[in-house]
């Protein structure tokens, strides 16, 4: 996640909030988080039982996440980013899923920068397709791990690739681990982010398999503990309906709240071509672009939480695009 929050708006959705005009992402992080796990704290935290969150194991999220960390930094075009591509894929194929790689080269600030975008194309008989999101790559920051930013939100995906690819699903639906969401320059200006999704939804729009594509779900900073989504104002309204409804209905209002944020993210670049599109994403922790976002700053029961509400929102969303 870059510094696309210096355009950040706030609004509210039936309820007021604090307008904050930032020029970059420091106006909403210089202040302590009172949310936040203290240190070393928010692993030693279980996740619940997978039962009880629509078979998603937090536990088992928290460990890809724990995993990605332990690579270090792997910012795009690193020997970091290699090692955790090759984790990636790695565990995607033990779990059964279908793997394909895109190979792509992006020019960017520091040259051309080879990068790549993982899929998992889970196939059915109706041919709409659900695409859910994550980048993987961390900001090209010194000893910067982001256990949050990319790190919570590729153990989501994770997760639901290993319960999705072992059952039958009534819509094709698709993973996608995006390669250079980060910008190379500190500050988020265009073209300079969003790579992975800017390349994917192109090559999609090319083939013309874009039109198939009826939802795209982007999960992004998810792991937090004491977790605030907004809705996002960029997003589709039907499609964060959809979530936030199903949100309140298992219990997770406090969680999914009826506020607004603007943000710019993956998610952008199929909203621009059509796509209906929605983010889900914490803003306000402290740590955020920092070395700090290290491993203690992860909850198991709040990737628990994401994950339960994208698996339990399912059935309601084949509804909406059958």
């Amino acid at each position: 996640m870059e510094s696309r929050f210096r355009r950040l708006g706030f609004g509210a959705v039936g309820t007021a909030v604090l307008f904050v005009a930032a020029c970059g992402h420091q106006a909403s992080l210089a202040v302590e988080d009172p949310r936040a796990a203290p240190p070393a704290l928010a692993s030693a935290i279980s996740a619940p039982a997978a039962e009880t969150t629509g078979g998603f194991d937090g536990a088992r999220a928290y460990k890809h996440v724990e995993q990605l960390v332990a690579i270090g930094p792997h910012p795009a075009g690193s020997d970091g980013i290699r090692r955790a591509q090759a984790y990636i894929i790695g565990q995607l194929k033990s779990f059964g899923c279908p793997v394909e790689e895109q190979d792509f080269h992006a020019s960017t600030p520091i040259g051309d920068v080879a990068m790549k975008n993982i899929l998992v194309k889970i196939p059915s008989a109706n041919p709409n397709l659900i695409l859910y999101a994550s980048h993987y790559d961390t900001k090209r920051i010194d000893q910067f791990v982001g256990a949050d930013d990319g790190g919570s939100s590729t153990g989501v995906l994770l997760e639901l690739g290993r319960i999705l690819c072992a059952r039958k699903n009534a819509q094709t639906i698709w993973l996608a681990f995006l390669d250079g969401e980060e910008a190379f320059n500190f500050q988020w200006a265009d073209p300079d982010n969003t790579y992975g999704s800017r390349e994917l939804a192109a090559s999609l729009a090319l083939s013309g398999t874009l039109q198939r594509v009826k939802a795209m779900i982007l999960v992004d900073m998810v792991g937090p503990a004491n977790p605030v989504y907004k809705r996002e104002t960029n997003s589709t309204p039907w499609l964060t309906e959809v979530l936030w409804s199903t949100a309140a209905r298992l219990g997770y209002g406090n969680v999914f709240i009826n506020e607004s944020i603007t943000v710019a993210d993956d998610h952008v670049a199929f909203l621009n071509r059509d796509v209906p599109a929605a983010d889900i994403i914490d803003l306000q922790v402290p740590y955020w672009h920092t070395t700090s976002d290290t491993l203690d700053k992860i909850d198991p029961r709040t990737l628990a939480i994401t994950g339960h509400v994208l698996i339990a929102s399912l059935p309601e969303l084949e509804k909406k695009i059958r």
